[in-house]
């Protein structure tokens, strides 16, 4: 990921997403295929977005290898 050569530990802020929650990298192709694939739903997101970042750190810590 450009500016995280060793990833982006869980429950960090993406370095890429802006103030209005878009992802700079949108279109570039240095945007790592895990964003392009993620499909936003509401058993992902929940109801707000300090529930969406709370489940995606769940995720995160998850599927580390």
């Amino acid at each position: 990921m450009p500016g995280l050569p060793d990833g982006k530990p869980a429950g960090m802020r993406c370095p890429h997403l802006l103030a209005d929650r878009r992802c700079a990298l949108f279109g570039d192709p240095r945007r790592p295929a895990v964003c392009g694939s993620l499909q936003p739903a509401p058993s992902m997101c929940g109801h707000s977005a300090a529930d969406a970042l709370r489940r995606l750190v769940r995720l995160e810590r998850r599927t580390r290898p």
